[in-house]
């Protein structure tokens, strides 16, 4: 880390740790590669050696955990990935996800059946030029294959030892239970933020079993905003979103959230939040609990 990281508290180990089904222990603040792809999540970047870039200060700031997927470019995040950080240091965890299919710019049509999982994995493993995906996650339930047959694939790919970990996105708790019965679940990840939490059932189930929980888009894309949000940033001088992951990281010890970027300006400010401890008054405030601590 360098002179100027210290001196600014840039690290994302100062938001703590979590270990993903009792084998891969990461920081519990990481980085989502998806905003390092062009327009609508498709084509390759403005400017790639920017993006390269982002990827090599992020785990220079500490990031432990990278988030991606086939679907992102569609397959350039992997390719960006691998091109900025292959050979990984040894405490990196890559994560990717398959599922989807990206026809075009902020397009998706499902695909989880298992001749396109198989072929999604191994298209993730060469791109991202590794012999086993430290966890890989279904992107979200087809509504046209059964959860069952989506799931067994990833499980027999896991006993293929491609995979070593496996997860879901966009799922309900039903869903995880289902999956539950498959194969060990390590992480979900769902929508969710300071200002929605349309999921807070899902991140309590995961709590309570010990699964990771992921929340993507964790700022809103960058639009978190509240008067009283910005009363307490205000107040620490520091910016709203940074005040929204604090709130996230303190939300529960199985959050790990992933804000991303396309810039080191703002990835620096993410990371920050990593070493913002709220109050408990000022998070039960956010929360909207109003039987304030003493």
């Amino acid at each position: 880390m360098t002179e100027k990281s210290e001196a600014l508290n840039l690290s994302a180990a100062s938001g703590g740790m979590i270990t993903l089904g009792n084998e891969l222990t990461v920081n519990r603040l990481g980085f989502g590669a998806m905003r390092l792809t062009g327009d609508g999540v498709w084509g390759p970047p403005r400017d790639r050696a920017a993006a390269i870039a982002v990827l090599r200060r992020a785990v220079e700031l500490g990031v432990t955990f990278i988030d991606t997927a086939d679907s992102y470019g569609p397959n350039v995040s992997e390719e960006l990935i691998a091109e900025a950080l292959a050979p990984y240091p040894n405490d990196l965890v890559i994560a990717t996800k398959g599922g989807w299919n990206r026809p075009g710019p902020s397009q998706c049509t499902h695909d989880a059946s298992p001749a396109h999982l198989r072929q999604a994995v191994e298209g993730s493993l060469k791109r991202l030029r590794l012999d086993r995906i430290d966890v890989y996650q279904l992107s979200i339930p087809d509504p046209v294959v059964p959860l069952d047959a989506s799931i067994e694939t990833l499980a027999n790919m896991q006993l293929e030892g491609k995979i070593r970990l496996v997860g879901l996105s966009n799922v309900t708790v039903e869903h995880i239970e289902r999956a539950q019965k498959i194969v060990p679940i390590v992480s979900v990840q769902n929508r969710y933020s300071f200002s929605d939490r349309e999921w807070d059932n899902v991140v309590d189930y995961c709590e309570r079993n010990e699964i990771a929980f992921i929340p993507w888009f964790p700022l809103g894309a960058g639009r978190v905003a509240g008067s009283l949000l910005e009363r307490i940033a205000k107040a620490r001088k520091v910016k709203s979103i940074q005040i929204a992951l604090a709130w996230l990281l303190k939300r529960s010890p199985i959050m790990l959230p992933i804000p991303g970027t396309s810039s080191i300006a703002h990835l620096e400010e993410n990371i920050q939040a990593a070493s913002l401890q709220l109050s408990e008054n000022e998070y039960l405030e956010l929360t909207g609990i109003t039987e304030l601590a003493s």
